[in-house]
């Protein structure tokens, strides 16, 4: 799954990894019931909804799009703690060299696999990669029912407030 990347983004958000239909379209957050781009819009992010085939305009706003780990699953909890552990340590690197000004990674569960963070919350973290920022968001799975449309674009507001200071 490519990356939809640039240097000194304002924000590189990161997924878990692609969905089945994310690597069948090349489109990340493919699937109809994901809220990413819904959730995105109504936070302030992008001047109207984008559909997945339109991630290539993320790049004029200053986002971004990577995940945490390449391989594709139907569902995060098929992934392995090393696949996050290595996914981590990968992600760091991208980060060092690309040096977004924050780097937003939905799902908290994915954080603290990753960055071996058990304590870390939805918000942001002490934690900074160089220059680089970090901030966990909530899951904007379908399967993520503890969070609504519009508590989600909420919190992905106050990232969006944090990035444009």
């Amino acid at each position: 799954m490519p990356d939809v990347v640039a240097e000194g983004l304002r924000v590189l958000f990161c997924g878990i990894n692609p969905g089945l239909m994310t690597a069948a379209t090349g489109h990340h957050f493919a699937r109809p019931g994901n809220r990413f781009w819904p959730v995105l819009h109504l936070s302030g992010f992008t001047p109207r909804l984008l559909k997945p085939s339109e991630q290539g305009e993320l790049l004029s706003y200053g986002l971004g799009i990577t995940n945490v780990v390449a391989r594709a699953s139907a569902r995060a909890d098929e992934l392995s703690a090393e696949e996050y552990r290595q996914g981590g340590q990968l992600l760091s690197l991208k980060v060092a060299r690309l040096r977004p000004r924050w780097l937003a990674v939905v799902g908290v569960t994915a954080y603290r696999a990753a960055f071996d963070d058990r304590r870390a919350q939805v918000g942001p973290q002490e934690r900074t990669i160089g220059d680089t920022r970090v901030w966990v968001l909530p899951n904007p799975s379908g399967l993520n029912a503890h969070w609504t449309a519009q508590t989600m674009a909420e919190e992905f507001g106050r990232l969006r407030a944090a990035a444009e200071a």
